[in-house]
């Protein structure tokens, strides 16, 4: 590896933990937020919001490359029209994944108590989509890896040391919506991976106005939003538009193009840590002896799900 190549690398880890900590954070900006708007008015508030910053950063790469355009008579359009009808299709899939993941989210952090720890719970129960990834591949038809079995085993005994502490009774609603929206995370994971060779900054912006108008038809239809309710969740609906939804997706991308899946993966997992931390920075929130233990269990049953990535060999070079 060149010295430019390793220092690439490190770009993209940075890029992805960035991400995770952005998107940890957001679980405490979606608590703040759920104490004066619904659900669905939240998404379509952050949807709205990130749907902006993604299109101000469509313009400024279009006017980039129309700017090279002109220097360069060889350029070529990053968006061939062939694809765009695809790329409506595909964006309106996952947006339609991603509207029903967000809302039972967003409708499980509402629905918790204030005793709960919110934003740690939601967190690592929101990071099983990984495990269940797994678990669609091989109904895909795909070869599943002891090494997955074992994290789904151990995946199912942090979620008891989570939630069924009390037993049965002791599950609160949040948990079964939050786990909801994980398994609607996974397949939207799934979505966004038959169209991955479209442009991802158009996917993900005709996604986001695809959750945007779906949340905003049913938080009018189903909620109350007023101007009142509104404005003391505008903070909370920015950050999470802007920093979760927008830059978060953006460094992702940046760093998937110089780290391998697998890590990438397992960096990105961090996000249940973080959203554990935030709550109890910034709410205050604190886990008992025994959810720490299966907010482990289920980080490890996380890292676990990734492991059989790295133990693929890799193909050799021959040397010229």
């Amino acid at each position: 590896m060149t010295p430019s190549s390793q220092g690439m690398k490190f770009v993209g880890i940075g890029a992805l933990l960035c991400a995770a900590l952005f998107w940890g954070g957001a679980f405490a900006a979606q608590s703040m937020g759920a104490d004066y708007i619904g659900p669905f008015g939240f998404i379509a508030g952050k949807c709205i919001v990130a749907s902006a910053f993604l299109g101000a950063l469509i313009a400024g790469r279009y006017f980039a490359q129309k700017i090279k355009f002109k220097v360069d008579k060889n350029a070529t359009p990053s968006l061939p029209k062939r694809d765009f009808r695809l790329l409506i299709v595909g964006g309106i899939i996952c947006g339609l994944a991603l509207f029903v993941a967000d809302n039972f989210q967003q409708a499980g952090i509402t629905a918790y108590p204030p005793e709960a720890a919110a934003s740690g719970r939601s967190g690592f129960i929101t990071a099983t989509y990984v495990v269940m990834v797994a678990i669609f591949a091989f109904f895909m038809g795909k070869k599943i890896h002891p090494l997955v079995v074992v994290s789904i085993v151990v995946c199912l005994l942090g979620m008891y040391m989570l939630c069924v502490r009390g037993g049965l009774s002791g599950i609160y609603v949040g948990d079964v919506l939050v786990l909801a929206g994980a398994l609607f995370y996974a397949l939207h994971i799934v979505a966004v991976g038959r169209f991955s060779l479209l442009d991802a900054l158009w996917l993900s912006l005709i996604q986001f106005i695809t959750n945007a108008f779906a949340s905003l038809i049913c938080a009018i239809v189903f909620e109350h939003i007023t101007l009142e309710s509104f404005l003391p969740a505008l903070l909370p609906i920015v950050y999470v538009g802007i920093f979760s939804t927008g830059l978060g997706y953006t460094l992702q991308t940046v760093g998937q193009k110089y780290v391998d899946a697998a890590p990438a993966a397992i960096i990105m997992s961090l996000e249940s840590v973080f959203a554990a931390l935030s709550g109890w920075i910034v709410l205050g929130e604190l886990l008992s002896s025994i959810e720490l233990v299966g907010c482990v269990l289920v980080f490890i049953a996380v890292i676990m799900a990734q492991c059989p990535e790295f133990m693929k060999p890799r193909p050799r070079i021959r040397k010229q």
